[in-house]
């Protein structure tokens, strides 16, 4: 009973594994398309700001001056990173983050945020009401050509446009030292000089996300409701939002590129899919007073650089139920790190630490497996001689169990209690970007990538290289399936010793990092039952 209920276990992992049943996105929440003839949703309905009337200029969306020259590029440099805007629109063309780098060769250049076209560049702007005014293709004026922070803590870069009647706009970008955030202000004046209450509508271009089954990499946004991860599947696709919000973001497993709406009380959010490669995003923020104030994330989703700054952006880093374990065995590995220098090494030492408090719960599950193998003989008699009177056969089988104090399911309880905690692991593994180019020994020099084993003029078809960390954790799996008492019966044994090799094509995809932990703990588990198996009866 305690082996099927084993064998059920298992292939559980594996279908969790191959179609990440326990790490689906939380329900996106049903909130109807906000038309400009149709009221947002009762108890979702932002409050209406203030209705400070606008000049008479500013009122139709007037159409801005033509252009006189062409416009320029300016780039910002800090110790972070380098940006690079255009004055057709003051819109963001590139971010480059100066301590990543976009592959793991050495002479790989620094990794690139922005991965759209120049035309449909993130942060165009659009004033009025329902974003009547598109200065996407104004030429604004920048107050510099070249940003460059050097030794100071922060600096400033100002482009200006005029609009029809002698009013102007400014969207003015500030940057710091240390620092992932970039404030971003929006202010319209009038002839006069006076701040004039504008509504204000960023545009948030980003690509589709990469197909991962294992994953996400998209649109996201927080709300007071938790993390929403939106998958737009189709070209033309939509999806609404109105309502109090932390912060828009687009992002992949390991970066966060998020605009943060700062002091609105409700923002309005459309999002569309355009054609197989891209997503419009547009945040209407509902700002009680001019100018409308937003903060940029351009970054990494490490944890502690996410939480530093604020509006719940560690969020963005989504392990899913296990979350509550994840975190503090994110936060154990790390401090393994903080004195090995190897998070192969890191890793390692946590599987062992990991197997070392469970090792009480799992000797005993072993142990009862054990027992419950020599009693097969006297189970098959049992229910063999009472097939016809189940009541009877089970009353015989419980007196079986007292007798020699086994508890038919005690091999099974304890790995249950594990099965969190591998989950957990699993994710934080999977996901943190601390492992990200992480080197571990010999061949392994990136932790997040699979395993391959590169050899000039050796070449395997689909796989490239060797996957030899892969191919010993299926062998440590198949030892530990013979390894382990058995009361089977004979096709599922033979399920069970076919698993290792459908796990280890599973793995062929999946980091090394996580190869590394399943191949360590298969040989942590072999050298348990090995001590149990040596026990006397």
């Amino acid at each position: 009973m305690e082996q099927r209920t084993l064998l059920a276990i298992v292939l559980s992992v594996l279908v969790l594994m191959l179609f990440q049943y326990f790490f689906a996105p939380p329900p996106q929440p049903r909130v109807p398309a906000q038309g400009p003839a149709e009221a947002p949703a009762a108890g979702k309905t932002p409050p209406a700001p203030a209705a400070t009337p606008a000049p008479a200029a500013l009122a139709p969306a007037p159409a801005p001056a033509a252009p006189r020259r062409p416009a320029r590029t300016v780039t910002v440099k800090t110790d972070l990173y380098e940006l690079a805007f255009t004055e057709l629109g003051g819109r963001l063309t590139s971010c480059r983050l100066l301590r990543y780098r976009e592959s793991v060769a050495p002479d790989s250049p620094p990794l690139e945020l922005v991965r759209v076209p120049a035309a449909a560049a993130p942060l165009g702007l659009r004033l009025g009401q329902g974003g009547l005014l598109d200065l996407s293709g104004v030429t604004f004026t920048a107050d510099r050509t070249s940003v460059e922070l050097g030794t100071a803590e922060a600096a400033a870069l100002r482009f200006t446009a005029p609009l029809a009647g002698g009013g102007r706009v400014t969207r003015t970008y500030t940057f710091h030292r240390g620092s992932y955030l970039v404030d971003m202000t929006v202010e319209v004046r009038d002839a006069a000089g006076h701040p004039v209450p504008m509504p204000t509508e960023v545009d948030f271009a980003s690509p589709a996300g990469q197909k991962n089954r294992y994953t996400f990499a998209g649109i996201s946004y927080y709300t007071p409701d938790g993390l929403q991860e939106i998958r737009l599947k189709k070209a033309g696709e939509t999806h609404d939002y109105a309502g109090p919000l932390e912060w828009l973001g687009h992002g992949d497993v390991y970066f966060l590129s998020a605009v943060i709406p700062e002091g609105a009380p409700s923002s309005r959010l459309h999002l569309r899919r355009l054609g197989e490669d891209r997503i419009e995003s547009r945040i209407a923020p509902d700002f009680s007073a001019p100018p409308a104030r937003f903060q940029l994330y351009l970054g990494p989703k490490e944890i502690d650089i996410l939480a530093a700054a604020g509006h719940h952006l560690e969020k963005a880093v989504n392990f899913g139920w296990f979350d509550p374990i994840a975190r503090p065995l994110l936060w154990v590995l790390k401090f393994f790190h903080r004195f090995l220098h190897n998070y192969g090494v890191a890793i390692i030492l946590l599987t062992v630490l990991i197997k070392l408090l469970f090792w009480p719960l799992a000797h005993k599950g072993m142990k009862s497996m054990k027992t419950m193998q020599k009693l097969q003989p006297k189970l098959a008699k049992i229910k063999e001689k009472y097939a016809d009177d189940r009541e009877r056969m089970n009353r015989e089988l419980m007196q079986l169990y007292k007798t020699y104090k086994v508890n038919p399911v005690g091999g099974c309880l304890p790995m249950l209690l594990q099965i969190p905690v591998f989950f957990a692991l699993y994710k934080v593994l999977l996901l943190s970007i601390e492992m990200r180019h992480a080197p571990f020994a010999l061949w392994i020099n990136d932790l997040s990538a699979p395993d391959r084993l590169m050899i000039p003029g050796v070449e395997i078809p689909f796989l490239g290289g060797i996957p030899v960390l892969t191919i010993l954790m299926g062998v440590s799996m198949w030892a530990q399936q013979k390894m382990s008492p058995s009361s089977l019966d004979p096709t599922q044994a033979k399920l069970m010793l076919f698993l290792p090799v459908v796990f280890t094509f599973t793995f062929l995809s999946l980091p090394s990092g996580l190869v590394l932990y399943w191949l360590v703990n298969n040989v942590l588990s072999i050298v348990q039952q090995a001590a149990i198996n040596r026990l006397p009866d």
